[in-house]
Formats: C-alpha cells, sequence, structure tokens
C-alpha cells in the first residue's frame, strides 16, 4: 500500500509536469477510494464542508445504522450499506468490497473519525486491501461541541476518556480515571451509561473522588447539535449520582475550573486587568 509520501509526490511532480509525475498520478488514481468521514456530532451544521464535499461525491455511504438513518434525508439518492453496533470489523470489510466494485465509498462515523470511530480500523485492514486507498477526513468531536455548549471547559490541558469496556478493561479504565485526576487535568467522558453499565458513571466519580473534592466543578450535555440538547452545571458530589445515557458527554473540571454567568470555564492562566 502506498504510503502519504508517495501521493504527495505524486502531486508534486503533477505540478511540475513530469512524465514520472503523470506515472505516479495514474498509479494513485487507479486505487480504489474510500473516504472515512467525521459526520459532527449531531445537526448537519456542524458537518465540516470537507465532510459534506466528501459525502456529495460518494456514490456509497456505510455506517452504523443509527447513523446512516441521519444521512438519508440529507442524500436519499445514494446507495446505503449498514451493520449493527458490535459489527465493525464487517462493515469496514464491506466498504473495501465495495470500493473493489469501482465505487466511491464513504464510511461515516459520529463526531471525529479519529476518536473513537472508524479510521483507526480502516488503516489497520488497509493493508489487506493494497488496491484501495483510505482517506481519512475529520469531524467535530463532541469533546468540542459539548464544551462549547457548556461554555469553555476545556481550556487547558485534558484527558478524554471512554467508559465503555468493550474493547478495553474495566481496569486500565479506571487507572486512566486516576492518573487523568492525579494530574489535574480537566476531563471529558464519552460513553458514561448504557443499560448494561448503568452504575458506571458512578463508579467513575467515586474513583475521582478519591483524588478530588466533591466541589469539583462538572458538567453535562446530551443530545449534542439534535433536538431536545440539554446542558448543566454542576458538583463531583452532584455528577455523582446523576443519571446519563450513552448520548451525554460528561464533564469534570481541574482545580481552576470555575463557574461563571452559569457556564463552566477553565482558565488558561492569563492575567487579567
Amino acid at each position: 500500500m502506498k504510503g502519504l509520501g508517495e501521493y504527495q509526490d505524486a502531486r508534486y511532480m503533477k505540478e511540475a509536469g513530469t512524465e514520472a509525475g503523470t506515472e505516479a498520478e495514474m498509479q494513485a488514481e487507479a486505487l480504489r477510494h474510500i473516504d472515512v468521514i467525521g459526520m459532527g456530532p449531531g445537526s448537519m451544521e456542524q458537518m465540516t464542508l470537507e465532510a459534506r464535499q466528501a459525502l456529495e461525491q460518494s456514490d456509497m455511504i456505510v455506517g452504523y445504522t443509527v447513523y446512516v438513518e441521519l444521512l438519508q434525508t440529507m442524500f436519499p439518492e445514494k446507495e446505503y450499506l449498514t451493520t449493527p453496533m458490535r459489527q465493525e470489523v464487517d462493515r469496514c470489510r464491506m466498504a473495501f468490497e465495495e470500493a473493489r466494485k469501482g465505487k466511491r465509498v464513504a464510511m461515516v462515523c459520529s463526531g471525529d473519525a479519529g476518536v473513537y470511530g472508524m479510521s483507526g480500523l480502516m488503516l489497520e485492514l488497509g493493508e489487506e486491501y493494497p488496491d484501495c486507498r483510505v482517506n481519512v477526513i475529520s469531524g467535530v468531536t463532541a469533546a468540542l461541541a459539548g464544551g462549547a455548549v457548556l461554555g469553555a471547559p476545556l481550556m487547558h490541558d485534558f484527558a478524554v476518556i471512554s467508559l465503555s469496556d468493550l474493547l478495553t478493561p474495566w481496569e486500565k479504565i479506571e487507572k486512566r480515571l486516576r492518573c487523568a485526576a492525579a494530574g489535574d487535568f480537566a476531563v471529558c467522558i464519552y460513553n458514561p451509561s448504557s443499560k448494561k453499565r448503568a452504575d458506571y458513571l458512578r463508579r467513575a466519580c467515586e474513583i475521582m473522588m478519591e483524588e478530588l473534592d466533591g466541589e469539583r466543578v462538572c458538567g453535562i450535555v446530551s443530545q449534542i447539535g439534535r433536538e431536545g440538547e440539554m446542558a448543566e452545571v454542576m458538583t463531583l458530589s452532584q455528577l455523582k449520582d446523576r443519571q446519563v445515557d450513552m448520548f451525554t458527554t460528561v464533564f469534570i473540571g481541574n482545580s481552576q475550573t470555575k463557574v461563571i454567568g452559569g457556564r463552566m470555564v477553565t482558565p488558561r492562566g492569563y492575567k487579567i486587568g
């Protein structure tokens, strides 16, 4: 599989008008094309222009059923393939096989494709499909979109931690929570709860409260960019007893985080006045 540098060389040599450039360009264009696209957190307004353009240029859109349903009203003329959750490997192979048929394929993910998305798996599997080129297109992840709704909770160093233990042992998640608390990071938590993990956010808060005071400023944002969007600022003690779902993103401030006008703000450290 060609490296990124070879594609860049092809573009450079094309501009230089060399025969080598023409040959390299033809070789690059002969590869089947797949875009791995971060759709953003919810609304179409939060999708990047690059992502939208790639979707418009695609012949087929592949993705998790829930995400594809969001796009079908926007791009009704496209072909679609879906798989449910936990069939990610099958979904990726479907994308490669469709690309091999000559279709320009878009593999879609919520948020950013490289933040708990599909770009890593697509690039790993891409070694088995040397005739396919994988292009990663970034999107707006929930940490950024949710942070904007709350105010400015991630203005300084921060960590993003998922509480889902489907692919990561809980022991490792627990260690990361402790390290983030000890390092005084602001923390953004993805996948805080589900039907099978109803107490995981409580457990995470209890772990962090071994290091942090219960009055630490925290916030939650639900349904980011969608109908029913809701945000609330609270303390860590209050967060511990809060019921949330998979469509909620949780923010735990660092030792400097404060509430200003009802909004969650983590100062960068600028001297004011």
